[in-house]
């Protein structure tokens, strides 16, 4: 057997990217390696949002090219936004790099694999042929887990300002509602007990010949899977979420209470420079909207701090709107440009000692709101589903409904089971629980 590494940098759709490229090369007999060192293929699966994830990516290949010389039948391959938007300024500063594939052509691997080998040279592929792409991958082979992730929608129309994605990932695509229910029951079938359905835009989810499957539709038809305990899903954005998305958070009980909707600033000003196109007071109604639904949904969301023309007076109407949604977890960034994107081309820029300063700030009121939210859970008893062993013998993790992480101890046959927890403790990163009540077919 031939060894393959994998090394997935950025989001959750990379991340089921990399599986997929896994199951897609099983058959030609590669399988998974732990390190790049004992691989006989490499492959960097990557992210252009932020200037630190493409530097990186740049350093890793100065690594293997080290590698290479003593190993000079190794591949390395770059896949992902990175190989899609640099494949030119890669060929030229990295010629380590045997293939450049872009996130729509993948699928393509194979046969890019078997051309470097009779004429070498660097193969790439970057264009987007994203239904192409899913009709040609293979059903999943790669170790599922407890909790799996499941493309369904890819690429953005949205353009903000500040985003590759639509440059990298193209137009908006959503798959067949029939192909994910399919790959959903075959995860299921592998041991999956909640799915996290994937997209740039998730919600801006049509499938079906009419288009007439939204995300609302497709949630239900997931949930409705036995095997299935949990769904959720990843990423929104606010105008996108219609009256049945908001109305399933009600209704379907297999959809957890925990809700990644980015806002990115709450300016206004800044949200139109952004071409968010919405306004920090629909972001707000929405979220009033979303609890009347569900009472007890946690919110988490994404901020860029130090975006071109940020004044005082706009970084201050962010801290507002954080304080009074009240998230239970957030990420957040400094401002940097990426190239090709209309903001890059920005004069008014903010001096990174500012954006420090500012990002410090948020930081410090959104890990208090983090851990206010914690707190708050010590005491109760939740739902827990356990997705894997602790590394202490005997302990187990899983998470809550809110997607905060749990420690207990227990007998490892309670994995990928939903047990009630009385959570006791909180440490900086999970909460500590005691077990409440298990199956009893599973202790049986």
């Amino acid at each position: 057997m031939k060894k393959l590494f994998i090394k997935t940098y950025g989001c959750q759709m990379n991340a089921y990217d990399s599986a997929r490229m896994a199951d897609l090369l099983a058959p030609l007999g590669f399988e998974g390696a732990d390190t790049p060192e004992g691989a006989d293929m490499v492959i960097l699966n990557t992210c252009h949002i932020r200037e630190k994830a493409v530097d990186k990516v740049y350093s890793e290949l100065g690594r293997l090219a080290l590698m290479k010389r003593a190993k000079p039948d190794m591949l390395v391959a770059v896949a992902g936004c990175v190989a899609q938007a640099e494949s030119e300024e890669m060929v030229r500063r990295a010629p380590v790099v045997d293939m450049l594939v872009g996130p729509q052509s993948y699928h393509r691997l194979p046969e890019m694999i078997a051309r470097h080998a009779r004429d070498h040279g660097h193969q790439l592929q970057t264009d987007f042929p994203a239904l192409e792409k899913f009709d040609h991958l293979p059903e999943a082979v790669s170790n599922t887990g407890v909790s799996a992730f499941l493309t369904v929608q890819e690429g953005c129309d949205k353009f903000c300002t500040f985003c590759v994605v639509p440059y990298t990932r193209g137009p908006e695509h959503s798959r067949s509602p029939e192909a994910v229910i399919a790959e959903a029951k075959a995860l299921a079938s592998r041991g999956a007990r909640e799915i996290i359905l994937l997209g740039q835009n998730v919600n801006a989810y049509r499938g079906g010949d009419a288009c007439d499957w939204n995300l609302a539709r497709l949630i239900e038809a997931v949930a409705a899977i036995p095997e299935i305990s949990r769904v959720r899903y990843t990423t929104s954005h606010p105008r996108d979420m219609d009256d049945d998305l908001i109305a399933a958070h009600g209704n379907i009980e297999k959809l957890m209470p925990f809700l990644h909707l980015p806002v990115q600033s709450g300016s206004d000003k800044i949200l139109e420079a952004m071409n968010r196109q919405h306004r920090a007071e629909d972001y707000l109604c929405l979220i009033d909207r979303l609890r009347s639904a569900r009472p007890d949904i946690a919110f988490s969301s994404d901020f860029i701090i130090g975006f071109p023309g940020e004044s005082d007076a706009d970084f201050e109407a962010t801290m507002a709107l954080v304080r009074q949604v009240k998230f239970a977890q957030c990420f957040s960034f400094k401002y940097s440009p990426r190239p090709g994107t209309p903001a890059a081309a920005a004069r008014k820029t903010v001096p990174d000692k500012v954006k420090t300063e500012r990002l410090l700030a948020l930081q410090a009121l959104l890990l208090e709101q983090q851990d206010q939210a914690n707190l708050a859970a010590i005491g109760k008893t939740l739902p827990v589903l356990f997705e894997k062993l602790g590394r202490e013998p005997g302990q187990l993790v899983g998470r809550t409904p809110y997607l905060q992480p749990v420690h207990v101890y227990g007998p490892k046959q309670l994995l990928g089971e939903v047990c009630n927890v009385t959570l006791e403790a909180l440490t900086a990163n999970s909460l500590h629980g005691r077990l409440t009540q298990t199956p009893e077919n599973v202790l049986a």
